[in-house]
């Protein structure tokens, strides 16, 4: 199902070629479909594991496909090709004839082993930009002067990401009580970078003809969003820890209990920290020296956090919502189901309404964040079944019917 009413993406024209499995790299190329490029994702002939990974539709029976895989291959096309076949491989070839990028998110030395490197692409396809995640990188960007990476043939999943990179090492109620973030960011991180680092080899292969190697690690990404963390040591000496809502730097910055839920505060500047003190109603707070300068309520951190803390204990979410909103910064702390009910998500648009196969009923599955004037954005149909658009995306590759049905045979083409 293609949603109508949006208008041609920025990104239309840009010819994707999907290799990617599983969240980090589906995540990327979904960012680029969503800016309107065409989006050929290449599966194996059993599919992107996935497929198979819940949670799926009330109602559904075939479970075709769950929450999980539409969420993140939404506006692509699907061909499902065996490349471990030299027949397969050469089907890629010719697909790879009419495309700008190939992603792909295999540990390093998989695609050399068929025959398909960096090097061999480029030689053959000057202009192809080849977009990579890896855990820990590819060996031909960095340091090249350096030894590998001592993890380069380690396989890596979020977790592992996260943990190296810095991100558990801070997050969690507290010092050494480090956690995961509840969002996958060692996945997401390195996918947001590497949709940046392709669009921009595109440009430069459209301005000097020539492609590149556009290599995301996943530890690498996940150090990039912690960047806090390395200036605070080089700077200061000081090893961050986890510190719960709060930012060592800035206080209040929190998250604070209400009588029936929790809302963020920040207001570590001057003339906030005035409104907040008068909007609680403790006016001598605002004037104390004790608590006049961040640098002040930071070295008082847990006696300003009970302050405040007192005082929201004391209100619903809403009622303080409704009392600091547009004056001080703050924010309730929603739940999924907050969330869809909340108007600035209606008209931001960031939901999006799609058709389920095997369902009776349409699922929701978040909208892109990224807005513009001229270009659209966002979800354009469904994530496609397995191998849905194989006989479209070979014929245009110039195959003939009766070659896409010997290939559907042999078994190469699903």
């Amino acid at each position: 199902m293609t949603l109508p009413g949006l208008a041609a993406g920025a990104l239309e024209g840009l010819r994707v070629v999907d290799l990617t499995h599983a969240l980090s790299g589906p995540f990327c190329t979904m960012l680029l479909a969503d800016l309107g490029a065409d989006v050929l994702k290449v599966e194996p002939l059993h599919g992107d594991g996935t497929r198979r990974m819940g949670p799926f539709a009330r109602g559904d029976e075939t479970k075709l496909f769950g929450g999980y895989f539409h969420s993140v291959n939404r506006n692509k096309r699907s061909l499902a090709l065996d490349l471990t076949r030299e027949e397969g491989r050469a089907v890629l070839l010719r697909l790879l004839e009419n495309a700008d990028v190939l992603v792909e998110n295999y540990r390093e030395g998989v695609m050399d082993r068929f025959g398909l490197s960096f090097e061999a692409l480029h030689a053959r396809f000057p202009k192809l930009v080849y977009a990579c995640i890896r855990g820990f990188g590819d060996g031909r960007t960095g340091d090249v002067s350096l030894p590998p990476s001592p993890y380069a043939n380690w396989p890596a999943f979020d977790v592992v990401a996260q943990a190296m990179g810095g991100l558990t090492g801070v997050t969690g109620p507290g010092p050494q009580q480090p956690m995961n973030a509840g969002a996958p960011m060692g996945d997401l991180a390195p996918a947001l970078y590497l949709a940046l680092g392709i669009v921009s080899a595109v440009r430069h292969a459209d301005r000097t003809g020539q492609g590149q190697l556009v290599d995301v690690a996943m530890y690498d990404a996940v150090l990039a969003v912690c960047e806090r963390i390395v200036y605070l040591y080089s700077f200061s000496g000081v090893v961050a820890q986890p510190q719960g809502a709060g930012n060592p730097q800035l206080v209040p910055f929190d998250a604070f209990p209400t009588r029936d839920g929790w809302i963020s505060i920040a207001a570590p500047g001057p003339r906030h920290w005035e409104l907040l003190c008068d909007l609680m109603g403790e006016h001598d707070l605002a004037r104390d020296e004790r608590y006049a300068a961040n640098a002040d309520r930071v070295a008082r951190a847990a006696e300003v956090r009970e302050l405040i803390g007192g005082w929201t204990r004391k209100h619903t979410t809403r009622e303080v919502q409704d009392l600091l909103g547009g004056i001080v910064p703050c924010g309730p702390v929603h739940t999924s189901a907050d969330i869809f009910g909340d108007p600035h998500v209606a008209r931001r648009q960031m939901l999006a309404t799609v058709e389920q196969p095997g369902a009776p009923d349409p699922v929701t599955i978040v909208n892109s964040p990224i807005k513009m004037t001229s270009s659209g954005t966002g979800v354009r149909r469904r994530a496609p079944l397995l191998g849905e658009h194989t006989e479209e995306a070979m014929t245009a590759a110039g195959f003939a019917p009766a070659d896409i049905a010997a290939l559907r045979a042999s078994g190469i083409l699903a």
